[in-house]
C-alpha cells in the first residue's frame, strides 16, 4: 500500500504541504471495464462465455466485515479481511471461514453482538449453515488473515488466524455431540506472536505507544521435510495507536490513513513444528530476518507464497512487501543436517520492478503456460501487476513479463489486493483474478476518475501470446464486476460440478459468494490428496502433481495460504478441455522421504481421493 509521498513528507508528515502530497498519492487512471478494441490489425480474441452469479443471499451467507473505524483513521482499519475454503468436518464439501476484525477498545457498539469469526458449513444443497458457535469459533479479535493445514497429522484441518494484537491457532477436535469443533491452542503451541490485545479503553488505548503485533498473511509449509507442517507468518509494520495518530495525514480537508513509509519495518516469523502440538520460533537461525545496518528490518510483508520454485523437493518462500523490496527465500542445507533460507530476491530479479520497490499486496504462483511458471503480485493503484516469469528454474532467474503477456496496461489503474491463478473455464490453462478496492472513502473527492469501490479483474488465458486478455461483462456477467472495496478472495468448487466458484471479501462490507455457471462442456478431474502423516503431512501441502491428458501436460502444487490474507481450497482441479481420458498422473509427495506415486485409468469429471502409498 503506497501513497507516493514526496520524500520530505516522509520525514515531516505534519507539514501543510501534506494535502498536496496526498493528491499525488491519489493520482492514477480510472478502472475501465469497457470492451477492448483490437490493436495492430490482430483479430479479436474469442473469450468464452462463463458467467458468475451472486448467490450470497440464496446460499444463506450473512457475513459482514467490521473494521472498527470511528473517524480516527487507524492504519489496520483499511487492510482486512481474508477468507478460507476448507472441509472442516470431512464430508467432502468445502466450507467457508470468514475472518472478522472488531471495534477498538472503548468504541464498541453495545447495540449488537461483538463481531467474531464466522464459519459456514456447506450443506450440499446450495446453501450454507452458520455453525460458528457450535464449532467454537465465536471469537472476537482484530483479525486479518487465515491459513489452513493439518499441523498435527490427525486427519483434520486446523486453522491459523493472523490479527492485530496477537495471532491464534485453532485445533480441530471432536465435539461431545459427534461433530467437530475448534479449540484455541495458541498458548501451548507458542505461535501467538509478541504482546497481546491491550487491556485499556477509550482515550487510553489511543495513547498507547507500545507497538501491537500486526500480522497479515500466513502459510503452512514443511520447510525441513520431516512430514510436519511448519508455519510462516508475515508481519506488516511496527504499529501503535499513538504513533499512528502522531502523523497528521490529510486529504480533502480531513485526516486520511497513514502510509507504510511512515512506519518502521518488522521481521516475519518462521515457526518450526516440533510435534506434540508445539512450535519453535526459528526466524533468526533459519535466515528469514532481513535487515539493513542503518535502518533495521526491511520487510513490510502483506503476501506470501510457499512453493518449490526450482523443483529440488524443498519449498521456497516469496514475500510481497509494501513499498519495500520483495523477498525470495531459497531453501538450502544448513550444513548440519537441517535446512535454512537464503534471501536472494535482488540477485534473482524478484525484489524490484522497473528499478524500484512497488506496493505489493497479494501474491500467487502457478504454471500459466505448459512448462512455464510465474509469480503474480497485486500492486497499488497506478502500478501494474508484477508478473515474474521463471526464466531459469535451476538458477532461479526471473523477469517481469507483465507487459508482453497482456497484464500490465489493463491492471495498472486498479488497487489490487487479492490475486490468484485458477482455470475458471476448464480448458487446461490457468486464468487470473484480482480483487480490487481503494483505501479511502474520500478518494473521489480528490480525484474524480478514481473510486473507493472497484470491480474485480478477470484475465482469460488465451493459450497464445500474449497469454492474457481482460474478460468483460459480456463474457462473465455483471455480478462478478459489481464494484466492492475488495481485499481477500478465494476459490473452490462448492457444488461438485467441477467449475471453480468464488468468494470475495469487502473491507467494512458484506462478503460475496459467486457461483461459476460453467457451460463450456470441458472435462475435468479433481484430486483430493492425503499424505500418510509420517513421511508427508496429511494435508499434502507441497505435493506436486503432473497430469498428462490429450497431449497437454499440466502441473500444479498443493499450496497453503494464497493471494492476500486468504486460503483457496486444497483439492486440485485440472481442466482437461475436450480430452475425455487422463493418460497419467504423477504425484511427488512432500517431505524428504516421501517419494512419488503414479496413477492411470482415473475417470474424468469426478473427484478422486488419493491417499499416499510408496513408489
Amino acid at each position: 500500500m503506497r501513497y507516493h509521498w514526496l520524500p520530505i513528507l516522509v520525514i515531516f508528515p505534519v507539514l501543510a504541504a501534506a494535502g498536496l502530497a496526498v493528491r499525488a498519492w491519489f493520482a492514477g487512471a480510472s478502472v475501465d471495464n469497457s470492451e477492448p478494441a483490437a490493436s495492430g490489425g490482430a483479430p479479436p480474441v474469442l473469450i468464452p462465455t462463463v458467467r458468475f452469479t451472486d448467490i450470497t443471499q440464496a446460499a444463506g451467507i450473512r457475513f459482514r466485515h467490521t473494521n472498527g473505524a470511528f473517524g480516527k483513521k487507524l492504519l489496520p482499519e483499511t487492510m482486512g479481511p481474508g477468507v478460507a475454503f476448507l472441509d472442516y468436518d470431512g464430508d467432502g464439501r468445502q466450507d467457508i471461514l470468514f475472518v472478522n476484525s472488531c471495534f477498538w477498545p472503548g468504541h464498541e457498539d453495545r447495540r449488537h453482538p461483538a463481531p467474531a469469526l464466522a464459519l459456514y458449513r456447506n450443506k450440499g444443497d446450495g446453501t450454507f449453515e452458520d455453525v460458528t458457535a457450535s464449532a467454537g469459533l465465536a471469537v472476537t479479535l482484530y483479525g486479518m488473515g487465515v491459513t489452513v493445514g493439518d499441523y498435527d497429522n490427525d486427519g483434520w484441518p486446523d486453522v491459523f488466524i493472523t490479527a492485530v494484537g496477537g495471532n491464534r491457532l485453532f485445533h480441530n477436535e471432536s465435539s461431545l455431540h459427534g461433530g467437530r469443533r475448534f479449540v484455541d491452542v495458541t498458548a501451548t503451541a507458542g505461535v501467538g506472536g509478541p504482546g497481546g490485545w491491550p487491556a485499556m479503553t477509550g482515550s487510553d488505548f489511543l495513547k498507547q505507544e507500545a507497538p501491537l503485533n500486526f500480522s497479515s498473511s500466513a502459510a503452512f509449509l514443511d520447510y525441513d521435510g520431516d512430514g510436519r507442517l511448519d508455519l510462516f507468518v508475515c508481519n506488516y509494520v511496527r504499529w501503535s495507536p499513538a504513533f499512528d495518530l502522531s502523523h497528521d495525514y490529510q486529504a480533502a480537508g480531513v485526516r486520511t490513513y497513514g502510509q507504510p513509509r511512515g512506519f518502521e519495518g518488522v521481521h516475519c516469523f518462521l515457526y518450526r513444528n516440533l510435534g506434540s502440538g508445539r512450535f519453535e520460533d526459528v526466524s533468526g537461525r533459519a535466515g528469514i530476518r532481513v535487515a539493513e545496518p542503518a535502518s533495521g528490518p526491511v520487510g513490510k510483508a502483506l503476501g506470501v507464497i510457499a512453493c518449490d520454485l526450482d523443483d529440488d523437493g524443498w519449498p521456497d518462500i516469496i514475500v510481497a512487501n509494501d513499498g519495500a523490496r520483495n523477498f525470495l527465500f531459497h531453501n538450502e542445507s544448513d550444513g548440519q543436517g537441517g535446512r535454512r533460507f537464503v534471501e536472494i530476491g535482488v540477485a534473482k530479479g524478484v525484489a524490484y520492478a522497473d528499478g524500484g520497490a512497488r506496493a505489493g499486496m497479494g501474491i500467487d504462483w502457478g504454471e500459466y503456460r505448459p512448462g512455464h511458471g510465474a509469480v503474480v503480485i497485486g500492486n497499488f493503484a497506478d502500478e501494474p501487476d508484477t508478473f515474474l516469469h521463471l526464466d531459469d528454474a535451476y538458477e532461479l532467474w526471473f523477469s517481469d513479463v507483465a507487459a508482453t503477456e497482456g497484464i500490465a496496461a489493463p491492471s495498472r489503474a486498479a488497487l489490487k489486493f487479492g490475486v490468484f491463478f485458477f482455470d475458471y473455464d476448464l480448458d487446461g490453462r490457468q486464468d487470473l483474478l484480482t480483487c480490487n478496492g481503494h483505501l479511502a472513502s474520500e478518494i473521489s473527492k480528490v480525484q474524480a476518475n478514481q473510486t473507493y469501490a472497484q470491480p474485480v479483474q478477470l484475465f482469460w488465458n488465451t493459450g497464445a501470446r500474449p497469454a492474457y486478455v481482460a474478460v468483460q461483462v459480456a463474457q462473465a456477467g455483471g455480478d462478478l464486476f459489481r464494484p466492492l472495496v475488495g481485499r481477500g478472495c478465494a476459490y473452490a468448487d462448492i457444488n461438485g460440478d467441477g467449475y471453480l466458484d468464488l468468494v470475495l471479501m469487502e473491507n467494512g462490507g458484506p462478503a460475496r459468494l459467486l457461483r461459476n455457471e460453467g457451460g463450456t462442456g470441458n472435462n475435468w478431474i479433481r484430486l483430493a490428496l492425503e499424505g500418510d502423516g509420517e513421511n508427508s503431512n496429511r494435508s499434502a501441502i507441497g505435493a506436486q502433481v503432473t497430469v498428462d491428458a490429450g497431449g497437454l501436460v499440466q502441473r500444479r502444487e498443493v499450496l497453503s495460504g494464497r493471494g492476500y490474507l486468504s486460503q483457496c481450497e486444497l483439492p486440485l482441479t485440472f481442466g482437461l478441455g475436450r480430452a475425455a481420458t487422463v493418460d497419467r498422473i504423477t504425484i511427488r509427495w512432500p517431505g524428504r522421504n516421501a517419494g512419488k506415486q503414479v496413477l492411470t485409468g482415473l475417470e474424468v469429471n469426478r473427484v478422486h481421493v488419493i491417499r499416499q502409498t510408496g513408489e
